[in-house]
């Protein structure tokens, strides 16, 4: 009998195959900035424990990082949507718990700043094995979809039309920054990478328009809604208005004088007309015909009788209303006010939906649509130089951030998904 002869180099593969590699793996590893891609390590050792380190350079080139310490399951896997880590910067499961949970090591670092000119944001991430390194992975955001457009407004009106991609009439949203002035292209942006044509307009404190948050028109935004309306490509009975802090109060001012807005989205607003900002003495922000509007400021000053007149009539809306408050807000008492401004919707029967998202260690950025380091520190306002502080805990604005993102899109979804119509005929205010 004759045997055939089996190499050695064969044997010896066979006797020497090697244990998978230890990788991180992220995906998508390109993602939105409000989207949350699975982050998974593999080929490791049972029970292992093992260091994942993140790290990035923000707008203002500073330096964020984090990092966490995590035991390996019976398969040798690490899944971040569903490990809390033993110890590091972040203690609950959380898929993006080593992005929010990011600090920095830069003394003039007080918030984390987004890339200039919208661009990407790179995140990289390490693997860490007996004080060794052992493998890298990345994780792009990108604040813009792909085949997103810009159109600069110059002239009567200031701003940046963000157009998404696609024939078609769109949804379109108004969308108003706060007290810092300029504008809000990132919120904008988000907007129109969802599917809206998002007009991010300028108020003040940007070329061409006042240094301070005082007596502004209230006209000055009826243009603009004209102007988005009679835009190609905008459905005209599917226009919403969306505001942060200031622009949030302006939101709802808006909403209840103008009928062509069908929607209101409020991030941490007032239920009244608050003073000018920021200079001394103190005056009326918003004009209407020329005429100031009565002021309050019920945070500081608990006058009765001006809160009731500087109160915003929020139930001439002509459609759902969405607010958003943190009870951690150390700027001001934003979700008493959106109680506030539930209680009298509720008071005068308002007939459309009413949507109220309260997060209780959440600050002044509750809610924001955006998953990026979440720890800020008191800075100086960008207008007045006072020094404030935002409020909340990385972890509480962060869970706000998570929990409202999907909410907001579905809210807008639903409420500009065809005209509007109460359940029974609401109030209305003409400007």
């Amino acid at each position: 009998m004759k045997f055939r002869a089996i190499p050695a180099v064969c044997l010896g593969a066979a006797a020497a195959l090697p244990i998978a590699a230890q990788k991180i793996e992220i995906y998508p590893s390109t993602v939105l900035i409000d989207q949350v891609p699975s982050g998974r390590v593999t080929g490791l050792a049972p029970g292992a424990t093992i260091t994942l380190a993140a790290d990035l350079i923000d707008g203002a080139d500073h330096p964020w990082n984090s990092a966490a310490d995590f035991t390996a399951d019976a398969q040798g896997v690490v899944d971040l949507a569903t490990q809390a880590p033993v110890k590091g910067s972040y203690r609950d499961a959380s898929a993006m718990g080593l992005v929010w949970s990011m600090r920095s090591p830069a003394r003039d670092a007080h918030m984390y700043v987004m890339p200039h000119e919208l661009a990407a944001q790179a995140i990289h991430f390490h693997l860490i094995e007996n004080g060794k390194p052992v493998a890298d992975a990345d994780l792009t955001q990108r604040i813009l979809a792909d085949g997103v457009s810009r159109v600069r407004l110059e002239g009567q009106l200031h701003g940046t039309l963000f157009v998404p991609p696609g024939d078609g009439l769109h949804p379109a949203v108004l969308v108003l920054g706060g007290s810092e002035g300029g504008l809000s292209a990132t919120r904008a942006a988000w907007l129109a990478s969802h599917g809206y044509a998002a007009l991010a307009l300028a108020y003040f404190r940007y070329e061409g328009l006042p240094d301070q948050l005082r007596d502004i028109p209230l006209e000055y935004f009826g243009a603009a809604l004209g102007w988005l309306k009679s835009r190609s490509g905008v459905d005209p009975n599917r226009i919403a208005v969306l505001g942060t802090s200031r622009g949030g109060e302006l939101a709802l001012q808006l909403g209840s004088i103008y009928p062509i807005i069908h929607a209101v989205v409020a991030y941490v607003p007032a239920n009244v007309r608050y003073p000018s900002c920021c200079g001394r003495p103190f005056g009326a922000a918003w004009t209407l015909h020329g005429e100031p509007l009565a002021w309050a400021a019920p945070g500081f000053n608990r006058d009765p009788a001006r809160t009731l007149a500087a109160g915003i009539a929020v139930e001439h809306t002509h459609g759902p209303i969405l607010m958003v408050g943190g009870e951690a807000d150390k700027v001001w008492p934003s979700s008493e006010m959106v109680h506030a401004a539930a209680d009298r919707l509720r008071q005068e029967h308002f007939s459309y939906p009413v949507v109220t998202l309260i997060y209780p260690d959440a600050g002044h950025r509750a809610g924001m649509p955006a998953i990026i380091p979440a720890w800020h520190n008191a800075m100086r306002h960008p207008v007045s130089g006072t020094l404030m502080d935002l409020g909340g805990t990385p972890e509480g604005n962060a869970a706000s951030t998570l929990d409202a993102i999907p909410k907001v899109l579905d809210f807008l979804k639903q409420s500009l998904a065809a005209p509007v119509t109460p359940v029974s005929a609401a109030s209305s205010a003409q400007p």
